[in-house]
């Protein structure tokens, strides 16, 4: 049984030797991109550790900033598939992690967000380590001011691997997911519901257009949340990535199909361009795409939406695809994507970062950094630096051990170059 979420999906090849062949030059590209990276600016700095390793697969369940400024991190798994309960917050005067209070449950592939007032929800997962293990409908805040936890209202439905996007109105919007279906399989949901942190109570959201998990979902200035891509299992081991985008509309609550894009992807980036636009970075996974042609992933793909229109167009594309990476807003239209992966499950992560300016559409290579890593937490600090923090190493037969991925507890923060 695959992982909606985190699994990776495979396809048989014609042509073995052609795409063998595209591999490897795919394989020194990225090589060479990250040798050269250095020359291009910015740094990478090692900070202190997590209290212990840990990696975060979800879009949505990695590290947020706190008003002061310090960064919370909750939950996630550990190398034994472990759920976990243990929090951490970084101080980035002292560029150290303390050990926090933990979770009331431990909790995985979950959704964090920061509301207006600084508390911050914690909502769904699961408590399992297995594709097949229920969903979790509790919810719980933590208030910074004091250091604590407590429960909040439940979630109407059970779900993991769903979104959460504070809305303009300072409500959130949680959408999709994954249930269990049946002993041997699991679907992806339609629903949504709303959290009003004024009174504790989830509402009814609507029913997107298509049922998804591991999608993204970006807010716009004017109030509307563009949801794109994800998964939907189509077997009790096989799951397909998802081109279709819809729009959210919070004062109606209605679901309306827009512009799909232009290359299905689950495990990719989405973030907010401008009050209009939205980027879409990466994704998707190598194989057989259905056309009679084989994709090793050699392409770093990127797509830009306009709200206007309601259409994706393709920007320029760089060396090395990848799906688990993160992306990080430096502000003036450019973007840091470090990290990632092109297989989960015989994987090594990526150390190769690069810059991707909205204005030019441009990518610059940037330092890389000393540890390769996917399922990661990432945030841009209050300085304008970017963290990352933990995720996972290598796995499978990449691993020293097939059967126990390699995660790391390190953390390192970029400094763009002036």
């Amino acid at each position: 049984m695959t992982d909606t979420t985190t699994g990776a999906t495979t396809g048989a090849t014609t042509g073995a030797t052609t795409g063998a062949t595209t591999a490897a030059v795919s394989a020194a590209t990225i090589a060479a991109t990250t040798s050269t990276a250095a020359a291009a600016g910015g740094a990478w700095t090692k900070t202190g550790d997590l209290p212990s390793p840990a990696s975060w697969s979800g879009q949505y369940d990695g590290a947020v900033l706190l008003k002061s400024g310090k960064v919370l991190l909750t939950g996630g798994s550990d190398a034994a598939s472990a759920v976990l309960a243990r929090t951490a917050v970084y101080d980035p005067a002292a560029a150290t992690w303390t050990a926090g209070v933990p979770l009331r449950f431990p909790r995985r592939l979950h959704t964090v967000t920061r509301l207006d007032d600084g508390r911050v929800l914690v909502a769904g997962g699961t408590s399992g380590a297995s594709p097949l293990s229920p969903g979790l409908a509790g919810a719980e805040l933590y208030n910074p001011a004091d250091d604590t936890w407590k429960s909040a209202a439940d979630m109407r439905e059970a779900r993991w691997g769903h979104s959460a996007v504070l809305l303009a109105d300072k409500r959130v919007l949680v959408a999709g997911g994954v249930a269990v279906r049946s002993g041997d399989s699991v679907k992806a949901l339609r629903s949504a519901e709303i959290y009003d942190p004024a009174t504790d109570t989830w509402t009814d959201g609507g029913a997107m257009t298509d049922a998804r998990t591991g999608h993204s979902a970006v807010l716009f200035k004017g109030g509307q949340v563009l949801v794109c891509g994800g998964t939907a299992p189509i077997s009790g081991h096989d799951d397909a990535s998802l081109a279709f985008c819809e729009l959210f509309n919070p004062t109606t609550r209605a679901w309306t199909p827009t512009g799909s894009l232009v290359l299905p992807r689950s495990r990719h980036q989405a973030v907010a361009a401008s009050d209009t636009a939205a980027l879409v970075f990466g994704g998707a996974t190598p194989g057989a795409p259905g056309d009679g042609t084989f994709d090793p992933f050699a392409g770093l793909t990127v797509e830009r939406f306009d709200l206007a229109t309601g259409v994706w167009t393709a920007l320029p594309a760089s060396p090395g695809g990848r799906g688990l990476h993160r992306v990080v807003p430096l502000g003036g239209g450019k973007f840091l994507l470090v990290g990632g992966t092109a297989e989960v499950r015989d994987g090594v992560g990526y150390r190769s970062a690069l810059v991707f300016d909205d204005t030019t559409g441009a990518w610059t290579a940037a330092a890389g950094t000393t540890v390769g890593r996917w399922a990661f937490a990432a945030t841009a600090l209050s300085d304008g630096r970017v963290l990352i923090a933990g995720g996972t190493v290598r796995a499978g037969l990449a691993a020293a051990d097939p059967a126990v991925p390699e995660l790391t507890a390190t953390t390192e923060v970029f400094g763009a170059a002036s």
